[in-house]
Order: structure tokens, then C-alpha cells, then sequence
């Protein structure tokens, strides 16, 4: 007891210390109205604390190096993660390989094989002509053109220039060899142009990028797109990136799209300063059905939107000299806004193009994703774009011939067994789909694969089934895709619609 007093009286008068030192007159504050004790003292530690944290050194931990046994053992302790979960045994694909050009006829896993499975719509894939125009351009300018089209990948242009100053500063000019060069990118796009009838048209370098690049360029954050359900992954990827309000409607109906056009715009008083697009594909990819474009132009005018329409399986197909879906419903090309396409199935090249007026193509000149950050065509593919377009103009009877072959397909397989053709009579793509779905897409596809294996390793025809990533957003039936060409015999389509229909007849 004796010592707990002292304690006791040590603490009361440590306290009563400390609340004279709060309650001095130099500690005190007011601040609106309110007296605040002891701010000095407060800030005064806030000031000592944070001094003292400057004032410390950094932990340093001590460096002594590995040695090489460590170092094996610890590399031999590590385990990566993997870059992508395993491949499901549903999930895996075993592809044919080709080994020769994907024309007609072609080499499958050392097996020479018709090949239904490449769209080559005009038989123009071996062409001499086109080969020729390719292996001159290599000659001339190289394999690539080595970036942008605003960064010196106009090929020709720049070169041009160079050597007509050479030509003009040199003093003995007839023993300088000027070289030609023309404007490859430039000529292409002119030939394009007037080939279609429009203003002006730009090249792209690679076909499906097209129309996911053209999309985004044009359509923004809070305009209105209003697109068909049916529309391949290329064109439901620059709906995504467009970042604008996408409402679908229902596959080729018209009805469908009217209703949706009605409900956007009628009562809407902000609709008019809202830029609005409706995006189709000419032929769809994903069924082989044809856009009704005079009424999708009828209804485009009545309610004021814009057209983009995808041509890359109906440019140098419809139409009565192969100029598209204008051509072949008869409408003024100008009442289309953008006009885009593929070059790679009707013209035997790659990349891909985009035609109208001067405005839009000036647009995309920088504002075009896909033109802007990516290198230029090679320009052997853009001589053999416009060797192609040639070969189209002066020989206009392979549509003929083309147009031949896919109505006889149409006849052969017009009573296959358990399939159906579901695709338009003048559409080369000829797409089969089960009369009689299980129910399950997965299913369904798992059928129609074992029709186009047996086909392929039975038969030696070389067909495909429509495969669709989780990422695709199509709804459409599932089926197998056969692709018509002009290059195509009559015996090639007797014997392809033999197999389907001994296999199927099989199988389903």
C-alpha cells in the first residue's frame, strides 16, 4: 500500500502537467467559434514523426549473388503458368492441310481432291495472266511495301518523284535509264472506282480488317446501328468496336427491320441529330441468303439512315457484268453510302477495299484504323486486283459458266437425304442444313462434320462445315458451306453431290 501512493501521485501530477500544458494560452486555437486546446504540442509531433521518417535510410537488403548451383536449382523449381487453358477434347480441330494453290482442284494431305471447301468464285486462282502481273511487280518494286500508306507504302509515288528530279538536274540525260513507276495503290483504287461507278475507293491490306476498320471509323459513341442477326464475326467485331448502340434484327426480314426502324425514330426527338446506319451483308456468309437491297434503299431513304453494305461475296458475282448488289437489283450505287469488300474470293488476291464518295474515302484516309496503323498492300497483290478486274471485264462469260454450275449444284442436291438447301438460288455459296436439328448446335455440328470427313477421305471432295467461335453472336443453323466456282466442272458437281448424297443418307 505504501508503495502504490507514490505511483498514484506520480501519474496525477504527469496529467496535471500535460493538461497545463494543452490548456496554455500559446496551445490553444479557435476556429469557427470553437476552441481547439493543445494544436501546437499535436503538430509539433506530426512535424517531429514525419522529420524522423525522412530521415531514415531504406532497407537495403544484402547483395550477395547466386551462385550457379542455386540459380540451376532454382530454374529447375519453377513451373509457368500456362498462357491458355487446355484444349477440350469437343473443342479440339483436327484441319486437312493444303499443299498446292486452293484452286479447283487441289492437294489435301498428299491427296489430290475437288475443292468446294475455298470460295474462288471465278476460277481465276492459277491464272497465267494474273501470275504474270504478280511476278512483274515483285520484280519491280520488291514483295512489300514496307508501311502505311501515309508513311511511303504508296508505292510508286515517292519513287516517281525521285527519278523525275534525277531526270530533270542530270546534264546527260540520254545515258540515264529511267525506270517507270506507276502508282500501284493509286491505279487500283482508280480501277476499282470506275469498275463500280463511284467517286473514289481506298485499299485495305487485309480483307476481314475492311469492314472492321470502315465500321469504327464512321459509327461513334451514341450513334444507332441497326444490323442484321445473321452477319459473319468480321462485321459483328467493328459493331463492337464502334462502341455504338447495336440493335439487331431478325435474318433478311424485312418486316423485322421496318418495326425496328419505326420504334427508333418515330417520337424521338433527339433521332435526327443521332447519326444512324444500317449494316448488311450483300450475300451472307453465314447462310448464302441475298439482301433485298431496293427495299432496304426504300426503307433507308424513309426513315433517314445510312447504308453499309458488305459486297465480299457478291462483288464480280451479282449482277449482269459482276458489279454487285447494285447492279443486280438495279439500283443507283450513289443511294449506297459505303460499299465494302473483300478481294480474296472473286479476285484471287488478298485485301480488301472500300468504295463511295470523295468524303467517305477522304475519311478513312485518317481516320481508318486498319489504313492508317497498318502496312500498305504488297503491291504484286493490287496489280493482280486490277489483272483480275480486267480478266472480268473482257471475259464476262465465267459468269456465266459460274452462274451455270451453281444452278446444277442446286438440281443435284435438291433431294439429298435429311439436308436442305438453305441458300439463294444465284448465291455461290450453297449452304445444307439438317432438315431435322437435334436440338443442340454442338450436336448438329458434330453430324455434319462426320458427312464432310467421310466425304473428304471416301470421295477425295473436299467440303467444310461451318464452325462458330464462342465469340460469334450469330444464331443462325449450322451447316455445310460449299463454294462454287466458275473453275468447276460439270463432272465436279456430279460427283460432289454423289458423295453428299451417299453420305448423308448414311449419317443422318
Amino acid at each position: 500500500m505504501e508503495m502504490v501512493l507514490p505511483v498514484a501521485n506520480a501519474t496525477a501530477a504527469a496529467l496535471a502537467r500535460v493538461s497545463a500544458v494543452f490548456n496554455a494560452p500559446l496551445a490553444r486555437a479557435v476556429v469557427f467559434g470553437i476552441h481547439i486546446d493543445g494544436h501546437l504540442v499535436v503538430e509539433g509531433l506530426l512535424i517531429a514523426a514525419i522529420l524522423f521518417q525522412l530521415s531514415r535510410k531504406s532497407y537495403k537488403p544484402p547483395k550477395k549473388p547466386l551462385t550457379e548451383r542455386e540459380v540451376d536449382e532454382l530454374c529447375d523449381d519453377w513451373q509457368p503458368e500456362p498462357l491458355c487453358p487446355p484444349i477440350k477434347e469437343g473443342a479440339r480441330i483436327d484441319t486437312p492441310t493444303l499443299e498446292s494453290a486452293a484452286g479447283p482442284h487441289t492437294t489435301v494431305d498428299g491427296k489430290e481432291v475437288v475443292n468446294f471447301a475455298s470460295a474462288n468464285y471465278l476460277g481465276l486462282i492459277g491464272n497465267e495472266k494474273i501470275i504474270d502481273s504478280c511476278v512483274g511487280s515483285v520484280e519491280k518494286y520488291g514483295v512489300g511495301s514496307c508501311g502505311p500508306r501515309s508513311f511511303y507504302g504508296t508505292i510508286g509515288s515517292y519513287l516517281l518523284w525521285l527519278f523525275s528530279i534525277i531526270y530533270i538536274l542530270w546534264p546527260q540525260k540520254k545515258n540515264l535509264a529511267i525506270l517507270w513507276f506507276a502508282d500501284v495503290h493509286l491505279d487500283c483504287e482508280s480501277k476499282i472506282a470506275n469498275f463500280l461507278g463511284t467517286q473514289d475507293s481506298i485499299l485495305y491490306s487485309y480483307g476481314i480488317s475492311t469492314i472492321f476498320s470502315v465500321i469504327p471509323a464512321f459509327c461513334k459513341k451514341g450513334d444507332i446501328i441497326v444490323a442484321d442477326e445473321g452477319v459473319h464475326w468480321a462485321v459483328q467485331n467493328g459493331l463492337q468496336l464502334s462502341r455504338s448502340t447495336v440493335v439487331y434484327f431478325k435474318h433478311n426480314d424485312m418486316a423485322s427491320l421496318a418495326s425496328i426502324l419505326e420504334k427508333l425514330t418515330h417520337g424521338n426527338k433527339h433521332t435526327e441529330k443521332i447519326r444512324r446506319y444500317i449494316v448488311v451483308e450483300a450475300i451472307y456468309q453465314n447462310s448464302g441468303q441475298i439482301a433485298p437491297l431496293d427495299e432496304i434503299v426504300r426503307l433507308k431513304e424513309k426513315y433517314r439512315f445510312r447504308v453499309i453494305l458488305e459486297e465480299s461475296h457478291s462483288f464480280g458475282v451479282l449482277g449482269k457484268s459482276g458489279r454487285g448488289l447494285a447492279e443486280h437489283y438495279g439500283v443507283p450505287v450513289e443511294k449506297i453510302d459505303i460499299i465494302t469488300a473483300g478481294m480474296g474470293n472473286a479476285l484471287a488476291t488478298d485485301g480488301g477495299f472500300c468504295t463511295g464518295s470523295v468524303r467517305v474515302v477522304d475519311h478513312q484516309r485518317l481516320s481508318s484504323s486498319g489504313y492508317v496503323f497498318s502496312a500498305s498492300l504488297p503491291p504484286y497483290l493490287a496489280s493482280a486486283a486490277m489483272s483480275a478486274v480486267n480478266h472480268l471485264e473482257e471475259n464476262p462469260s465465267v459468269l456465266a459458266n459460274l452462274r451455270s454450275n451453281i444452278a446444277l449444284l442446286h438440281k443435284e442436291l435438291s433431294d439429298i437425304p435429311g439436308l436442305e438447301i438453305a441458300s439463294n438460288i444465284l448465291s455461290p455459296i450453297v449452304f445444307l442444313k439438317l432438315k431435322t436439328p437435334t436440338g443442340s448446335a454442338v450436336a448438329d455440328l458434330e453430324l455434319l462434320e462426320i458427312i464432310a470427313e467421310k466425304v473428304l477421305m471416301e470421295d477425295s471432295v473436299f467440303i467444310a462445315a461451318t464452325k462458330r467461335s464462342s465469340l460469334d453472336k450469330c444464331r443462325l443453323p449450322v451447316g455445310i458451306r460449299l463454294f462454287v466456282s466458275a473453275g468447276h466442272t460439270e463432272s465436279d458437281i456430279f460427283k460432289v453431290s454423289a458423295s453428299l448424297k451417299r453420305v448423308a443418307a448414311s449419317v443422318v
